[in-house]
């Protein structure tokens, strides 16, 4: 058990021997967990724009897996708010949300996520998500949970949220939907938050979200909280609802007729090119012909997606048919006089090709399959590889800087070393895992990790128990989640999310350093306007942190020296302390590279023209880190300019990889060993030495 090469392969070998108390502790925490876990799985399943029985299968295997190949005991992996809306706005624009095409993009996209993540891991390249600095995150953070935050508001009222390219002008239309409100929705989300709100505070080791749900579910079964029928296009009174239904469902047959041509298309082009390769005109006037009628049904699916919009926020009142009549619906307000509508308010749930569905109540979760998850290789669509690509590096980045920063929390407390590494490996199979039985991309948690530390989980089999607790609810008890309300898992989501908004952590970053705080709050804004596509916003983040980084690289502190009265050498500007007749002694505070090295030229040779007396030069290099190929030349140039015009160039404190690269390159000899001094004092002692002996500067100095 020793074996270290085993233990990387199977890390939860670590845990042995196992039992006993041990095994209790796990037990219950995996219990505590998974009473949280399985509504609040369900409600970021709809934040990921996935049917809500989807989160239940992102919190059965990628939940164990993590925890049995992660490095941390306690870190409690599955769907995560930030994840989840990421996931949302990268397929939203390619998918109708809920639809099959989305849930299978959204899998495909675990896959990748899982790949990229595994690929880091095996590399041991963790280091890598340094490139996502903590303000960035910050900044990240608090844009994506005001948008997660508002993105719930129109489930907890009630009325329907359009999806455009612009998520602020779908807010604003979910405002002017306020007077619309459903009052027994608004009533189930806000008591809710109410009983969340309330056991948090008063009595926060009780579930308070799942007794949130149970209370609110039980409610909606007892009120019949929901009301659905069918209509046909036929039903529909309203002429403007009508020709839209009617556009819809032409638009749906011709989709049908698309994929139909493409399928029957494609089937020919894997003929030909196992006839006769990839050459040929056949070929070229096939993959043609593929292309256009994919842009034909990718224009066609963009139109239906904006109807079924329009035609979703369209009120209609129902009319009973009598004497063998179908039921009528009209617009609301325009029931003819002498009619008697049902009293509801009905909207379209969905347009069809014939058939759709209406809402009167309230939304509920639905019918969710029983049983566990189909296993097998997630569909995969090449030519979405390319459109998911910078949103799976995004995520991949952004899930495993959430996971290591709750595990290194936790570590924190229990003393444990957390391996990067290893932690992106448990986090990349638990996608890969995940995507193989149709989850969405999954992270770690920090609300469920801090649940299973308190709750007393000594190791990672109690996540393996909250995962066995997730399938038997897959297994038994599904059937109870039906009549859960929408609104409440839109609550929760939101409950979730408070906790992330945090301005003091941006003001933090401002007080730090300003460049910190720009990042911050140009990622806050940017993820704010660039939603739906948060990636864009993190990316300018990033770009820019790094940017700045380079910038401050570019001009490090640079300081003339002085002898301060206690003896010490100071910044002469800050102290305001006199110029050397004998010496000029600057203080380079960066690493010397290409990028700085025209900065290091102009800084020594102003200090040195600012003090024509002084004919020695002190380079203080204490703070000099590194020296590349174009530093070493600068170097030798300024050092060859000033010796022209009758002034010594000294160096002290060069740490030993500068030294090595003045060695190598010949810099070193061309200097003399004797113009390097192991401090600043020792060069200061033996330059005023030199001057009181009334010698030839340019002569080697002895070392003191």
């Amino acid at each position: 058990m020793d074996n270290p090469l085993l233990k990387r392969l199977l890390p939860f070998l670590r845990w042995l021997p196992y039992g006993g108390a041990m095994l209790r502790a796990d037990f219950l925490a995996g219990l505590t967990v998974a009473l949280v876990l399985v509504p609040q799985s369900m409600a970021y399943a709809q934040l990921a724009g996935m049917p809500a029985y989807y989160g239940l299968y992102a919190a059965f295997l990628p939940v164990m897996v993590a925890a049995l190949w992660g490095s941390s005991n306690q870190l409690g992996t599955g769907p995560v708010a930030v994840v989840s809306l990421l996931t949302a706005s990268t397929l939203a624009p390619l998918a109708a949300p809920g639809s099959a095409q989305f849930v299978a993009l959204a899998i495909m996209l675990a896959l990748m996520v899982g790949l990229f993540q595994l690929a880091l891991g095996a590399f041991k390249l963790g280091v890598v998500v340094n490139f996502l600095s903590h303000p960035v995150i910050v900044g990240f953070t608090n844009a994506a949970a005001i948008i997660i935050g508002l993105s719930q508001i129109n489930k907890l009222i009630g009325v329907p949220m359009g999806r455009s390219e612009r998520f602020m002008q779908d807010i604003w239309g979910v405002v002017l939907q306020a007077g619309d409100t459903h009052l027994p929705t608004l009533a189930m989300g806000a008591s809710a938050i109410a009983v969340i709100w309330a056991l948090r505070r008063w009595a926060p080791k009780l579930p308070g979200v799942l007794i949130a749900v149970a209370i609110t579910t039980v409610i909606s079964w007892g009120i019949g909280f929901e009301r659905n029928a069918t209509g046909r296009i036929d039903n529909v009174i309203d002429p403007e609802a009508r020709a839209l239904l009617a556009e819809y469902a032409r638009a749906a047959q011709r989709i049908d007729e698309l994929n139909g041509q493409i399928g029957a298309k494609g089937g020919e082009l894997k003929k030909l090119l196992r006839e006769h390769g990839e050459t040929g005109h056949d070929v070229a006037t096939l993959n043609y012909e593929i292309e256009l009628l994919r842009l034909q049904l990718h224009d066609r699916e963009n139109e239906n997606r904006g109807r079924n919009r329009a035609i979703r926020s369209i009120a209609f009142e129902r009319v009973p048919g009598a004497d063998g009549r179908p039921d009528r619906l009209f617009a609301e307000g325009k029931v003819p006089p002498g009619e008697q509508s049902d009293g509801r308010r009905w909207r379209i749930a969905r347009a069809g090709k014939d058939e759709f569905r209406l809402i009167g109540g309230g939304e509920v979760v639905g019918t969710v399959p029983e049983g566990l998850p189909t296993m097998g290789l997630p569909k995969i669509s090449w030519e979405m590889i390319g459109s998911l690509l910078s949103a799976a590096i995004v995520i991949s980045l952004v899930g495993f800087m959430e996971a290591i920063s709750i595990a290194k929390a936790i570590a924190a407390r229990t003393k444990q070393k957390i391996d990067p590494n290893q932690e992106l490996l448990g986090q990349g199979l638990a996608n890969i895992v995940g995507a193989f039985s149709q989850a969405f991309p999954v992270s770690g948690s920090f609300s469920r990790s801090a649940v299973n530390i308190n709750a007393g989980a000594v190791t990672g089999m109690s996540s393996v128990f909250t995962g066995l607790f997730v399938l038997l609810t897959l297994l038994f008890l599904t059937p109870l989640l039906y009549h859960l309300p929408q609104a409440v898992l839109a609550a929760v989501i939101i409950m979730a999310v408070v906790g992330l908004v945090n301005f003091s952590a941006v003001r933090h970053a401002w007080q730090a350093s300003r460049h910190d705080g720009i990042a911050a709050i140009v990622t806050f804004l940017a993820t704010l306007g660039f939603a739906p596509h948060l990636d864009n916003g993190i990316l300018v983040g990033a770009g820019l942190a790094i940017g700045l980084y380079l910038y401050r690289s570019m001009t490090p502190r640079v300081a003339i020296l002085g002898r301060h009265p206690d003896g010490s050498l100071r910044d002469a500007r800050v102290h305001s302390l006199p110029a050397s007749d004998v010496v000029t002694a600057v203080r380079f505070d960066g690493s010397l590279y290409f990028a700085n090295v025209a900065y290091f030229e102009d800084a020594i040779l102003e200090a040195v023209a600012n003090n024509p007396k002084a004919k020695t030069l002190l380079v203080v290099g204490n703070g000099i880190n590194e020296l590349d190929a174009s530093g070493e030349e600068v170097v030798r140039h300024v050092v060859e300019r000033l010796r022209a015009s009758g002034v010594d160039v000294v160096f002290s404190g060069l740490k030993k990889q500068v030294v090595d690269v003045m060695r190598a390159t010949g810099l070193l000899d061309y200097l003399g060993e004797l113009r390097l001094y192991p401090t600043a004092e020792m060069a200061l002692e033996a330059i005023y030495a030199e001057a009181a002996a009334g010698g030839d500067a340019l002569r080697p100095l002895r070392r003191r």
